[in-house]
């Protein structure tokens, strides 16, 4: 496994784990900071995808 698939797969298990911890935090700020948090981790998880795909291509 490459560099960029160990980063991509990094980014999906902390997109994950965020969700989860968003799904059973009762408190709301957290809930919003932890939702935000697996967004950002889930645009990395794309854009590392993109990153993947045109290194393949060259």
């Amino acid at each position: 496994m490459t560099e960029l698939e160990n980063r991509l797969e990094r980014f999906e298990t902390l997109t994950a784990e965020c969700e989860l911890i968003a799904r059973l935090a009762t408190d709301s700020t957290k809930r919003e900071f932890y939702l935000k948090l697996s967004e950002q981790y889930r645009q990395l998880a794309v854009d590392m995808r993109q990153a993947i795909a045109g290194k393949a291509a060259a």
